[in-house]
C-alpha cells in the first residue's frame, strides 16, 4: 500500500476501508519515525496553565489581554487549510478549537502536526482569539505531542451504537461519547451528595470486611474462594447488614457504609453482580424514623442534583416530595387483585394464589406464596415512591416482629418506577427470636432455597451482648443513579459492568501488536 493510500484511508471505518492490524501497524509506523527524529511520542509531563472550560469561562478576559494559555487533551477533528489546520481539542471539561498556521509555528512543528492523528494527545499554548464565524479559538503558538494513539476511534456508525462494545471498551465509549461522562460525573456527585447528608445527621462512616468466613444479611447466593494461608473457604460479601449491627452492639449508635456487594445471581438491566449500595443503622429508632429520615435524604438530593422535587424518568414524571406512599404487602395485593392474604394459612395462600397465575416449587411457605403473588401482580405497577411495609415473616430472617401481627414483621421496601430502591427494618435483636429464625432458614436451605441464609453463630453471640432497639437501611447505589440520571440499564451507570466471554475469533489487540513489534524488530537486525 502506497504512503499517501495509508494516509488518505487511515480514518476511514476499519471493517470498510482497512482491516485494523494494517491501521495500528501504519500509527505504529509513524511513531518510529518520530523516534528517528528524535521526537519522543510519550513524554513524562507537560505544565498546562488551564483545563478548557477555565479558558472559556475567562475567554473575554484572556482574550484582551493577549494571556497565553497552555492546555492539553485529544484531537478530536483536524482539518487543513493550505498552510493553516484548524482542529478540535477535548479535555475533561470542554472542547475548543485550535489554529495552527505555519508561518506562526514553523516547518518542523507544521509538518510534526500533519501526521497527528484523530484521539492523539497533544498540548499547545498560544492566545486567544474569535474567528470571523464567531468560533473561539486558540492560536497556536508551539505544541507538544503527549501521546501517540495506536488504535483508531470507533466509528460513528457502528462501534459507538454498539452497546455491547461500549461496555467492553468504557475507555473508547468515554473518549467520544462525552455524554457518556457527564453521567458518571453525576454519579459522582450523587455519591458525595450522600455522604454528606448522612454525616451532616451525625452517622458515622465505618468499612466492614468484603471477604467473610460466612455470608448473611441478605437473600442470596454468594461467590466463594478460598484462602490458602488459612485452609478455609470464604465468601464475598452478599451485603453489610451483620458486621454493621456489630458496632451497633459495640456502642455506636449511627454507623453508616459505603459498600460493594457481590451476589452470585443473573444480570439484567436491574442487576450485576457487583453492585453498590449504602448500609446504615440507627439504635434506638425502628423502621418508621429510617423511613422518614430516606425521604429527607431522597428529597435534598434530588433538589440539590436537579434543583427541583420532579424528575422525568422515561415517559413518567417522578415526585420526590414527602410524604412518600405507605401501604402494607397484604394491603397492596388486595388492592390489584381483590384477594386478601392476611389471615390465610400456607395450603390457603396455595390455593388463593393459582387463580393468579402464580404457582411453582419455591412456594414453599405462606410467605414465599405472598412475596411472588406481589411481584407479579403489584411491583411493576408503583411508579412513584411507595413504601411497601409489613412483610411475612418467613422471608425477613433479620427483622423484628411487627408489634401489632405475630405474622409480619417491621419491614419495608422503597419503590420507584417499578423498581426496588432500598430495604429496611426495625432491627431483630432478641437472640434467641433471631436464633430461631436461622434454624428456620436452615430447614428452608435444606429444602432447596438456595438463597436462604446459614447460622451465624458468632452473630448469636454478639446479640447475647444486647442490642440496643435499631433501625437498619440497605439501599441501592446503582438504581439510584440510574434514576436521576434517566438511564435505564444499570451497564449503563457502571464503569465496567460485567460481560459475557467473547466468542467471536477476533484477534485481541495484544497479538496484533506483538506480531508489528516481532516484524520491527526482525527489520531492524536485517
Amino acid at each position: 500500500m502506497t504512503e499517501q493510500k495509508k494516509k488518505n484511508n487511515e480514518n476511514a471505518p476499519a471493517e470498510v476501508q482497512i482491516p485494523l492490524a494494517e491501521l495500528i501497524r501504519i500509527r505504529r509506523d509513524k511513531v518510529r519515525r518520530l523516534r528517528d527524529a528524535e521526537i519522543n511520542a510519550y513524554p513524562y509531563k507537560y505544565d498546562r496553565t488551564h483545563l478548557i472550560q477555565q479558558v472559556l469561562d475567562r475567554f473575554d478576559e484572556f482574550s484582551e489581554k493577549e494571556t497565553v494559555v497552555r492546555l492539553a487533551g485529544r484531537i478530536m477533528l483536524k482539518r487543513k487549510m493550505g498552510k493553516s489546520f484548524f482542529a478540535d481539542l477535548r479535555d475533561s471539561s470542554e472542547r475548543i478549537q485550535i489554529y495552527l498556521k505555519l508561518d506562526v509555528v514553523g516547518q518542523g512543528a507544521f509538518d510534526l502536526f500533519n501526521t497527528i492523528d484523530l484521539a492523539d494527545i497533544i498540548g499547545c499554548e498560544g492566545t486567544l482569539f474569535v474567528t470571523r464565524t464567531g468560533e473561539r479559538t486558540l492560536k497556536v503558538t508551539s505544541f507538544e505531542l503527549l501521546s501517540k494513539t495506536l488504535h483508531p476511534l470507533p466509528d460513528k456508525h457502528s462501534g459507538l451504537t454498539d452497546k455491547e462494545q461500549r461496555y467492553r471498551r468504557r475507555y473508547a465509549d468515554l473518549i467520544v461519547n462525552h455524554e457518556v461522562r457527564d453521567v458518571f460525573v453525576l454519579r459522582s456527585k450523587i455519591i458525595q451528595a450522600i455522604r454528606d447528608f448522612l454525616n451532616g445527621q451525625d452517622f458515622l462512616e465505618v468499612e466492614t470486611p468484603i471477604l467473610q468466613p460466612l455470608y448473611g444479611g441478605g437473600m442470596a447466593l454468594p461467590f466463594k474462594t478460598h484462602h490458602h494461608r488459612l485452609d478455609r473457604e470464604l465468601y464475598l460479601r452478599i451485603a453489610d447488614e451483620l458486621y454493621l449491627k456489630r458496632l451497633i452492639i459495640g456502642g455506636y449508635d449511627k454507623v453508616w457504609e459505603f459498600c460493594k456487594d457481590f451476589r452470585n445471581e443473573g444480570m439484567d438491566r436491574l442487576h450485576n453482580p457487583e453492585f453498590s449500595m449504602i448500609e446504615m443503622y440507627w439504635a434506638y429508632a425502628d423502621y418508621k424514623d429510617i423511613a422518614a429520615l430516606l425521604e429527607q435524604m431522597l428529597r435534598e438530593l434530588v433538589f440539590k442534583i436537579h434543583g427541583t422535587y420532579k424528575i422525568p424518568y422515561g415517559e413518567n414524571e417522578i415526585d420526590f416530595e414527602p410524604p412518600f406512599r405507605w401501604v402494607t404487602m397484604i394491603d397492596s395485593i388486595k388492592e390489584q387483585t381483590g384477594v386478601d392474604f392476611t389471615n390465610l394459612s400456607h395450603q390457603e395462600a396455595l390455593a388463593a394464589a393459582k387463580p393468579l397465575g402464580v404457582t411453582g416449587d419455591a412456594l414453599i411457605n405462606r410467605g414465599k406464596v405472598i412475596e411472588a403473588v406481589w411481584e407479579a401482580k403489584v411491583e411493576s405497577t408503583l411508579v412513584q415512591p411507595t413504601f411497601i411495609a409489613d412483610f411475612p415473616i418467613e422471608i425477613s430472617p433479620l427483622a423484628k416482629r411487627h408489634r401489632d401481627n405475630e405474622t409480619l414483621t417491621e419491614r419495608f421496601e422503597l419503590f420507584i418506577a417499578g423498581q426496588e430502591m432500598g430495604n429496611a427494618f426495625s432491627e431483630l435483636n432478641d437472640p434467641v427470636d433471631q436464633l430461631e429464625r436461622f434454624l428456620e432458614q436452615g430447614k428452608a436451605l435444606e429444602a432447596g432455597d438456595k438463597e436462604a441464609q446459614p447460622l451465624d453463630d458468632d452473630f448469636i453471640t454478639a446479640l447475647t451482648y444486647g442490642m440496643p432497639p435499631t433501625a437498619g437501611l440497605g439501599f441501592g447505589i446503582d438504581r439510584l443513579v440510574m434514576l436521576l440520571t434517566n438511564q435505564h440499564s444499570i451497564r449503563d451507570v457502571l464503569f465496567f459492568p460485567q460481560m459475557k466471554e467473547l466468542g467471536d475469533g477476533s484477534v485481541p489487540v495484544s497479538k496484533i501488536l506483538a506480531k508489528i513489534v516481532s516484524d520491527e524488530t526482525s527489520e531492524e537486525t536485517r
